[in-house]
């Protein structure tokens, strides 16, 4: 559900705002991110405004989004060929290209994992019995040296293509939220409760600490200060989202959801199911709890303090550091869970079966159990419907998109001739 921008927008006359994108986690779900960035390109150039700078100097992202945020970063110097490599890839997505979905290699992790947790973890006497994971995503760390060629990242920024990346991923060791940034300028590392950020070269292991959805993905140790810490998915104990962006000097930040913003009362797919839930809708619960509900609030409370805000006199705001913050949120107009019941049958065999022993179905109708498979569905008829919907949700919001970039408003028929 779309949010429309903030009335925070520069005057005329004022410098160009820094602009920041932020894009969230959600495994599969991020094909919509796609989506959504192949219809910036389009009102961009339908606009006039194709051959202007990376529209996005400062790019944050976590766990999937983070994938997407350094591969759309090194690729800064030319945006729609960076969206146009992005897209082929999601569109040709098959699942072995990020986990192990082979008879073996689901025996060697989920089928043990499962074995042991059935059995108790008493029976794993030896250490090599103890799976670190439900799937093995190995085959992820040779995906990310084709799609994200990080080696470009420090010329781009030299070269004023980009001002920052960020990606952020959950230390289990020490139990902080910690945002990895590299910068064009000097910025002053950040502390909040439970989260920090650090000043780092990014690296494929930042990408694959931060995409390691718990339990599903094993965790990737990360030098810290001198001392190895292991990370998982960024999106846990995420409390504020946005704020990576701000931090960075964002002034006015895209935020691209992986999940409907609210849920309407009346829809169908939301009531409650009779019964007691399967462990796949309860882990699908936990997961939307992890990936969907901050950024929710996060929006929420930036919203609030603009508001907040507007009351104090321009003169005494001047004095301050305090500076509203324009948004535009763009989110599924659709429940992605129902969209990934539609292709549950479309993932691999062995693993259509270890997801059918935690209560993963092929019915179309059990959108519920479908919740966890929508994060693991890495297949082209998923990924292809994902963004197709991201790019129809975001054209439908081409006048709030103009505004938000300041562009000349873009009719429909300049859009379709844009994108032919």
């Amino acid at each position: 559900m779309p949010f429309a921008p903030s009335p925070a927008a520069a005057t005329d006359g004022a410098p160009p705002r820094a602009t920041g994108l932020l894009l969230t986690g959600g495994g599969a779900r991020a094909a919509y991110q796609v989506g959504v960035l192949q219809a910036i390109a389009d009102i961009r150039n339908a606009c006039g405004q194709g051959h202007g700078p990376n529209p996005f100097p400062i790019i944050t992202g976590t766990s999937a989004g983070a994938i997407n945020a350094a591969a759309l970063a090194c690729g800064a110097d030319h945006f729609d060929r960076a969206v146009r490599r992005m897209a082929r890839v999601w569109s040709q997505f098959r699942a072995t290209q990020v986990y192990g979905a082979d008879s073996l290699s689901v025996m060697r992790s989920g089928a043990r994992w499962l074995t042991l947790l059935s059995m108790g973890w008493a029976l794993a006497r030896w250490r090599r019995m103890r799976p670190h994971s439900l799937l093995d995503n190995t085959p992820l760390e040779k995906l990310l040296v084709k799609m994200v060629p990080l080696v470009r990242l420090p010329r781009l920024i030299r070269k004023g293509h980009l001002t920052a990346l960020a990606v952020t991923a959950s230390s289990y060791s020490s139990g902080e939220h910690v945002t990895f940034f590299e910068s064009a300028a000097p910025v002053k590392p950040w502390v909040r409760s439970q989260r920090r950020a650090a000043c780092d070269r990014i690296t494929h292991e930042h990408l694959l600490a931060s995409s390691a959805i718990p339990f599903i993905f094993p965790a990737k140790g990360i030098t810290v200060d001198g001392r190895t810490e292991y990370f998982g998915d960024g999106s846990m104990r995420q409390s504020a989202p946005i704020a990576p962006a701000i931090h960075l000097g964002a002034e006015r930040v895209l935020v691209i959801g992986a999940g409907r913003m609210h849920e309407p009362r009346g829809d169908a797919t939301a009531q409650p199911t009779p019964g007691y839930p399967s462990l796949a809708q309860i882990a699908g619960h936990a997961l939307s709890n992890i990936f969907l509900d901050a950024l929710s609030v996060d929006v929420e409370r930036v919203q609030r303090i603009n508001q907040t805000l507007s009351l104090i006199p321009a003169e005494a705001r001047a004095l301050s550091s305090l500076r509203p913050i324009e948004l535009l949120v763009i989110a599924p107009s659709q429940r992605l869970d129902a969209v990934a019941a539609r292709h549950v049958g479309e993932l691999p065999g062995p693993v259509r079966t270890l997801l059918g022993a935690l209560g993963v179905t092929s019915d179309m109708a059990d959108v519920r159990g479908a919740a966890l498979a929508s994060y693991l569905l890495f297949e082209s008829g998923y990924t292809q419907e994902l963004m197709a919907l991201g790019r129809a949700d975001t054209l439908a919001m081409r006048a709030e998109v103009c505004r938000f970039f300041g562009w000349p408003e873009v009719h429909t028929s300049a859009l379709t001739s844009a994108s032919d």
